[in-house]
């Protein structure tokens, strides 16, 4: 079993067992039929990955790497908020006519900043610190802009990043470890955790080897963590599945740009994994 399976079950066991309900309470999530979609929630839940020992993908079903790391490079790197170029149809439902979800994620990423050192976005300053200032205690991205929330179509779940760097010795030799903290406002823990999760481990080995690091600790911290009332059972049958080792992963070491990373970059060996489970409904 890998170490993502054991987090993720012991995550899904402690929100059933000890999670309080939402049932009957004014919530703003309902189903495609109108009903209220309901949540077991728990406040603060915080997980860690090392890198250097597992990639955090899981075994007791799939997680599509390639469909996972193009939409964090939508955000990421093309720093979009139209679902046009996007590989995927997980954003439709909040977009408009014209495939825009408002100001929203990729806009916010693109939004330059002035700083002493000149005019920066968020993903560029990140990479500039990462590059020229690897010790400070202020590289970190925050999307959950206030001022544009009335123009967003759906607030960011997924909203800050908090980048960490620490030095060790290997093989008598000084190493740099990219760490960081992705803070979560609330998550979707059936349709999305894994998802999240494989996304920002994604992004912390591309950075690092964007600038000569070697990827860490990952820290994802959840302040609302909930199971929807329909994925119960769901939820229940899955951790019950058998699981099986983690893959190894694989990124293309000729890639030393961030911006020249592709979905094709990624991949993984001797991937075992259980069924891919169908139709999840999605609160909305």
């Amino acid at each position: 079993m890998s170490r993502a399976d054991e987090i993720f079950i012991a995550m899904c066991r402690d929100v059933l067992e000890n999670g309080t309900s939402t049932e009957g309470e004014k919530v703003r999530p309902h189903w495609p039929d109108g009903e209220s979609a309901y949540t077991i929630k728990k406040f603060g839940v915080v997980n860690r990955y090392d890198l250097r020992k597992e990639f955090p993908i899981l075994t007791l079903r799939p997680t599509a790497l390639k469909l996972a790391t193009d939409e964090m490079l939508w955000i990421w790197q093309k720093k979009s908020n139209n679902i046009h170029d996007l590989g995927s149809h997980i954003w439709d439902e909040w977009a408009d006519e014209d495939g825009s979800i408002g100001k929203a994620y990729g806009y916010q990423m693109s939004v330059k900043h002035k700083y002493k050192e000149g005019m920066f976005d968020q993903v560029d300053r990140v990479i500039y610190d990462l590059k020229n200032n690897p010790f400070s205690r202020r590289i970190m991205t925050n999307i959950y802009n206030h001022a544009d929330l009335s123009e967003m179509n759906l607030y960011p779940c997924a909203y800050s990043m908090t980048f960490n760097v620490t030095a060790e010795k290997k093989d008598g030799k000084e190493q740099l470890v990219l760490n960081a903290i992705l803070n979560q406002r609330s998550q979707d823990i059936l349709a999305a955790n894994n998802w999240n999760v494989v996304q920002y481990a994604v992004l912390i080995h591309m950075l690092a080897q964007t600038v000569g690091m070697v990827a860490g600790e990952f820290v994802h911290v959840i302040a609302d963590a909930h199971i929807y009332d329909r994925h119960v059972p769901i939820i229940r049958e899955l951790i019950e599945r058998p699981a099986y080792p983690a893959p190894v992963f694989c990124l293309n070491p000729d890639v030393t740009d961030f911006y020249s990373f592709t979905p094709e970059d990624v991949s993984l060996e001797n991937y075992v994994h259980g069924e891919q489970i169908k139709k999840i409904p999605i609160a909305i």
